[in-house]
C-alpha cells in the first residue's frame, strides 16, 4: 500500500522536480527519478510556452467538494491503490454536516482513502492546503490538485498546480499530468514591507496592476533581494492568491527561511536549497518596491477591484472575518488578536476568526489569544472553507463584509446581492474595532496606543502534528478498506464519442469573467448534491438565468456563449460536467480560463474560440451549427471551424488543442479516453499518449 511514516515515504523517493523550464527555478531542481520509475516522457517535460509538456506527480491532495468524484473516477479506472508518492483526501468545505449527504460523502472519502492508500484529514482539522502545507509540503516536489489554490506551496519552493478531479484520478494512477508549456515571469521584489503593510498588500497590488487575467498562461517566479525578507507564511499567502491572477502556479526560491520554517514542524530533513540560475531567461519581468507597498482593498465584486484602503475609509462595516487558506495560519491571526488586547469590536460589527487548521486554533489556545479575542466579542468558527463559499457566517441583506479571503465574487458569500471586500487581517481588526473600514495607521494615530502588531512567526508547533495527529489517518492506519458508499452517491456519467454533427441552439449569452461559482454554485443547498448529478445539473447557471437547466434539457444538444476569461475561479470539474450531463454540446468563448477549459476537454464538450465581432453578433437563441465534420476535423488536427448562424450569417472559430486533448475529445472525455486505452492493453497503469 501506498503511503506509510514520512520516514518510509523517505526511502521509497529520491528527492525530484520535474522542470517548467529551460531557464529559472525548474533549471536548478532536476534530481534523480522516483524509486526508478522514468518519466513518462523525457522530451515532454521541456519545451517552448504553449506547446504541451508531461509533469510527472509526486503528491496530489483532493477535498470533500471536489473529491467524490475523483475517487469515482479512480474506481471506474479499475485501479487498486494510488500510485504517486502520497495521496491526501481532505475534508474542509462542508464540515458542519448539515445532513446525511454531508456525512455519507466524508464516510465514503474515508472509505476511499483506505481503500486505495490515501491520508484522510477528518472533518474540522483544517483546509486542505493549510494542513498539507503543515505535513507534506515539501521544496523540490511536484503537487497536483482538485482545488484552484493548491499552488499555495509554491511559498516553500514546492511546483504546485490545480487541476480538475479527473486530472487527479489519472495522476494516482500513475500517469504524467499534461498542460501547455507556461512562461516563466520573474517577479522580482526589491525593498522591505514598511508598517502596516503585509504579505496580503503585495499579492493585492499586483491583481492591481495586473488584473485577474493578467497571469494566465503564466508560472510566477519570484526573486530578488525582497524574497529573504519575507516567511514562510507570508510567501505563502502570495501564492494562494496567485490563482486570482489565473497563473498557472507561483513560486518561491528556499533559503533560510525556508529551513527555519520547516525546522518547527521537525521536518527540517526536507529542506532542499533551490534557485533560479544566474542566467536565467523570462519571458517577462515584474519589478515590486516592497517599500512602496501601503494597505490595500479589494473593493466588490472582484479580486483586482483593488485601491488604497483611505479611498474607501468611512464605509460602515457590518461584518469581519479573519481566516481561511490565504491567512488562516496562526501568523496570519495573532496580528489581528494583539490589535484586539484589551479592546472590544464595535457594537454593530461582528467578527469572526476563521482558522486555516486546527494546529493554529491549538497554538492561538495554548497561548491564550483565543480568550483574548474572545474577550474582545470574537467569534471562534471550525476551521473550514465555509464561509469562503457560502457556507455558515453568510452576510445580512444590504450590508459590507470584510474579509481575508482571496475571493470576492458575486453571491460567493451566500447571499446574492452581497458586498465583499478583500484585505489583510490587520485592516479587518482595524475595521472591528472601529465599526468603518480605516487604513490601521489612521486608527493607530486616532487611538494613540495602537502599534504596528508586525510579523511574529510561531513557536515550534505542537505535539499533535504529523505521525500523532489523530485528526490525520495516515494509509497504513486506515479504518476502511472497502468503498461505502450512501444513497446520495451516484455513477460517473460518460459523454458518448464526438460525432460528425453538432447543431442546436445558443442556451444561454453570458458576458466576460463567469466564474465556476456561476456555472455551479458552492453554497450548502445546493453543493451537498455534489455526488448527485442529476439533482446538481439542476442549479447549473442558476445564477445567470434559473430557467437555463430545464430549457438545456428541452433541448436536442445546444452551446453556451461567452465572453472572455469564461470559467474562472474554481477546480471544480461539476462545472463542466454538469453542462455535459444537460445536453451541452460546446462552448463558444471569447477566452477561457485554464482548468476551466481542461475540464471542458475532460468531459467531451468542444471549447471553441470566437472573436469579439463575432460575440457581439450572436445571439441567445440563435440556431448554431458547426458545419465541418466535427469528428474528422477535430481528429485531424483542424484548427478553423465554420460555424453557421441562423442559417442566416457565418463565423470562424477556433479550437486551439493538443494531439493528446483531441483524442480525448473524440473519446467522449478523458474517463472513456483512459478507460478505452486501458481495455485496448495500453497497461495496468492509465497510460496517456
Amino acid at each position: 500500500m501506498t503511503g506509510g511514516s514520512r520516514e518510509q515515504r523517505r526511502q521509497r523517493s529520491d528527492l525530484r522536480a520535474t522542470t517548467l523550464a529551460p531557464d529559472g527555478i525548474g533549471a536548478t531542481c532536476r534530481q534523480s527519478g522516483r524509486g526508478g520509475r522514468e518519466p513518462p516522457d523525457a522530451e515532454s517535460t521541456e519545451g517552448a510556452p504553449g506547446e504541451e509538456i508531461g509533469i510527472e506527480i509526486d503528491q496530489v491532495l483532493t477535498q470533500d467538494t471536489t473529491g467524490t468524484f475523483v475517487w469515482l473516477q479512480f474506481e471506474a479506472l479499475g485501479l487498486d491503490e494510488i500510485q504517486t508518492e502520497l495521496a491526501a483526501q481532505y475534508c474542509d468545505h462542508q464540515t458542519y454536516q448539515f445532513d446525511f449527504k454531508n456525512t455519507d460523502d466524508h464516510r465514503f472519502l474515508r472509505s476511499a482513502a483506505g481503500t486505495f492508500g490515501a491520508y484522510f484529514s477528518r472533518p474540522g482539522n483544517g483546509i486542505c492546503h493549510n494542513v498539507h502545507k503543515e505535513n507534506f509540503a515539501a521544496p523540490g516536489k511536484t503537487l497536483l490538485g482538485s482545488d484552484s489554490h493548491t499552488p499555495t506551496p509554491g511559498g516553500l519552493g514546492q511546483l504546485a498546480i490545480g487541476a480538475g478531479g479527473i486530472d487527479i484520478s489519472v495522476a494516482m494512477g500513475g500517469d504524467a499530468y499534461y498542460i501547455e508549456m507556461p512562461e516563466v515571469v520573474e517577479v522580482r521584489l526589491e525593498g522591505e514591507l514598511g508598517e502596516w503593510a503585509t504579505a496580503k498588500d503585495v499579492i493585492l497590488h499586483l491583481l492591481q496592476e495586473l488584473t485577474v487575467k493578467g497571469g494566465v498562461g503564466r508560472v510566477l517566479e519570484y526573486t530578488g533581494p525582497g524574497v529573504e525578507t519575507l516567511s514562510v507564511p507570508e510567501r505563502t499567502t502570495i501564492t494562494n492568491m496567485g490563482t486570482e491572477l489565473g497563473a498557472t502556479s507561483s513560486i518561491f526560491p528556499t533559503d533560510e527561511r525556508t529551513e527555519e520554517w520547516l525546522s518547527r514542524l521537525d521536518r527540517e530533513d526536507e529542506y532542499v536549497e533551490l534557485s533560479s540560475d544566474e542566467d536565467a531567461d523570462y519571458a517577462d519581468q515584474i519589478v515590486v518596491d516592497l517599500s512602496e507597498i501601503e494597505p490595500l482593498i479589494a473593493c466588490p465584486s472582484m479580486p483586482d477591484n483593488v485601491v488604497p484602503v483611505r479611498e474607501v475609509a468611512g464605509t460602515d462595516v457590518d461584518q469581519v472575518i479573519v481566516g481561511s487558506c490565504t491567512n488562516g495560519a496562526y501568523e496570519d491571526v495573532l496580528p489581528a488578536a494583539k490589535m484586539l488586547e484589551g479592546r472590544t469590536t464595535d457594537r454593530k460589527t461582528e467578527m469572526i476568526v476563521a482558522p486555516g487548521s486546527k494546529q493554529a486554533s491549538e497554538m492561538l489556545a495554548r497561548e491564550g489569544w483565543t480568550a483574548e479575542m474572545m474577550a474582545a466579542g470574537v467569534n471562534f468558527s471550525e476551521a473550514t472553507c465555509g464561509a469562503c463559499i457560502g457556507i455558515g457566517h453568510v452576510p445580512a441583506s444590504d450590508s459590507v463584509s470584510l474579509r481575508t479571503f482571496n475571493r470576492n465574487f458575486e453571491g460567493r458569500s451566500g447571499i446574492e446581492d452581497d458586498s465583499v471586500y478583500l484585505c489583510s487581517p490587520e485592516v479587518a481588526a482595524a475595521a472591528a474595532v472601529a465599526g468603518e473600514i480605516v487604513d490601521p495607521r489612521d486608527l493607530a494615530d486616532e487611538l494613540g496606543d495602537l502599534e504596528d502588531p508586525g510579523f511574529e512567526m510561531g513557536d515550534k508547533y505542537s505535539p499533535g502534528m504529523g505521525e500523532d495527529d489523530p485528526d490525520l489517518i495516515a494509509p497504513d492506519e486506515a479504518v476502511d478498506d472497502e468503498l461505502i458508499k450512501g444513497p446520495n452517491i451516484g455513477d460517473v456519467p460518460l459523454k458518448d464519442p464526438l460525432g460528425a454533427d453538432l447543431e442546436g441552439p445558443a442556451l444561454l449569452k453570458m458576458r466576460d469573467n463567469i466564474t465556476t461559482d456561476h456555472i455551479i454554485p458552492a453554497t450548502q443547498d445546493i453543493l451537498m448534491y455534489r455526488s448527485n448529478i442529476p439533482k446538481l445539473s439542476e442549479f447549473t447557471l442558476s445564477r445567470v438565468d434559473d430557467s437555463f437547466a430545464r430549457r438545456a434539457l428541452e433541448s436536442d444538444g445546444g452551446f453556451l456563449v461567452a465572453g472572455e476569461n469564461y470559467g474562472q475561479g474554481s477546480s471544480r470539474e461539476h462545472a463542466a460536467l454538469c453542462p455535459m450531463y444537460l445536453g451541452v454540446e460546446g462552448v463558444l468563448a471569447r477566452s477561457f480560463a485554464r482548468i476551466h477549459k481542461a475540464n471542458l476537454f475532460n468531459f467531451g464538450l468542444l471549447p471553441l474560440e470566437i472573436d469579439a465581432a463575432d460575440y457581439e453578433r450572436i445571439e441567445q437563441g440563435d440556431d448554431v451549427e458547426v458545419i465541418d465534420d466535427v469528428a474528422e476535423a477535430v481528429a485531424s488536427g483542424q484548427e478553423e471551424f465554420t460555424v453557421r448562424v441562423d442559417d442566416d450569417w457565418e463565423l470562424t472559430a477556433t479550437l486551439d488543442a493538443s494531439e493528446r486533448e483531441r483524442r480525448i475529445l473524440a473519446d467522449g472525455g478523458k474517463l472513456p479516453h483512459v478507460k478505452r486505452k486501458h481495455e485496448d492493453g495500453a497497461g495496468a497503469a492509465p497510460a496517456d499518449d
